[in-house]
């Protein structure tokens, strides 16, 4: 079964409990035992390959981490760690059909991490094995699958929204997550320590907030807070002027991106994909939440443009259980079928 039909199938369960689905699609081979370790890709589709799992695990990593400097794999498993530039990890779940990336920043005297995933297995053990800093966590936004590790840290910054606020106060029960945790939405049993009749989002505690505009200095690299609301309504993207690195949460990411939840605001999501589109020229890389961890800047145009004319009724796309995809090269947009468009 492919990762599509799974999506597919769960789709219904996921938008009645009102959560984001899975962000990707089909993918391919690539490395899971150490950097340049001989055979890996090999050794990833012989592991993948137990008839007790879904198909769809064997065609992961996609193939362009094959491109990527592996810098470990955790100790479960469950995380593979890239560094996609110098002081900039990917810490990427693809044990779990969402692909979440959450992303770990070293300044001198500081980290930031931005968003701590699915909360299936401890994601702070992981960077703890990269730097030693004091680490502090601000989420590109509130859904469930960029939360699931709040909880072990005492630093957060968040936006002060009420969106933001009820979800640090409640995180998400079971019911509202058990999709998540679905024989077909995982490619390997659990970590231990996670039952999947259990599974939930726990609260966390906000120790400060951040607006557009604010800086966050972490000794000798400076990070640029952006709202981007629209996806949800606390999202917002993180941006690395000197190094012309986007870190663009789920306001885009290669794959189908979603846009028809409660949470969506359609107007504001053209207003923040448009405000960071303008800063392609200034950009070198795109650093998604889902997926693949690099994109290149000319996307974001792309995108601006896509979703306007997918607004303006110009394109013709795809229509399933109410829901309409528009395919461009690279990502889509995967909407309410009356929210514009034919």
């Amino acid at each position: 079964m492919s990762r599509e039909r799974i999506f597919r199938r769960l789709l219904p369960a996921l938008l009645l409990l009102g959560v984001p689905a899975c962000h990707g699609r089909q993918g391919g081979s690539g490395r899971t035992d150490g950097p340049g370790a001989p055979g890996t890709a090999l050794a990833a589709r012989a592991a993948a390959a137990d008839s007790t799992l879904p198909a769809w695990c064997r065609n992961l990593p996609r193939p362009a981490y094959d491109t990527l400097d592996l810098a470990f794999v955790s100790k479960d498993g469950w995380f593979q760690v890239y560094r996609i530039r110098p002081g900039v990890y990917a810490l990427y779940e693809p044990q779990q059909f969402q692909e979440v990336i959450s992303w770990l920043v070293l300044g001198r005297e500081r980290a930031l991490l931005l968003d701590t995933g699915m909360g299936m297995a401890p994601i702070r053990p992981v960077v703890e094995r990269i730097t030693d800093l004091p680490v502090t966590v601000l989420n590109t936004h509130t859904h469930p699958d960029h939360i699931g590790g709040n909880h072990e840290f005492d630093r957060i910054l968040a936006l002060d929204t009420p969106f933001t606020r009820k979800h640090a106060r409640e995180g998400y029960a079971h019911e509202e997550v058990a999709a998540q945790v679905a024989s077909d939405a995982l490619c390997r049993p659990l970590p231990d320590g996670t039952d999947s009749a259990t599974y939930r989002i726990q609260p966390f505690r906000i120790t400060g907030t951040v607006s557009d505009g604010d800086s966050l200095d972490l000794g000798g690299r400076r990070l640029v807070i952006l709202t981007a609301p629209g996806h949800a309504p606390d999202a917002l993207a993180v941006l690395d002027p000197n190094h012309g690195l986007l870190f663009t949460g789920d306001s885009f990411y290669q794959g189908p991106i979603y846009l028809f939840s409660g949470d969506t605001d359609l107007d504001a999501y053209q207003r923040s994909v448009e405000k960071l589109a303008a800063l392609a020229p200034r950009l070198e890389l795109l650093l998604p939440s889902h997926n693949t961890p690099t994109a290149p800047p000319r996307m974001l145009p792309q995108l601006a443009e896509a979703v306007r004319a997918a607004r303006a009724g110009e394109l013709t796309g795809t229509r399933s259980g109410g829901r309409v995809e528009y395919d461009f090269d690279g990502f889509s947009l995967l909407m309410d079928a009356d929210a514009g468009g034919r």
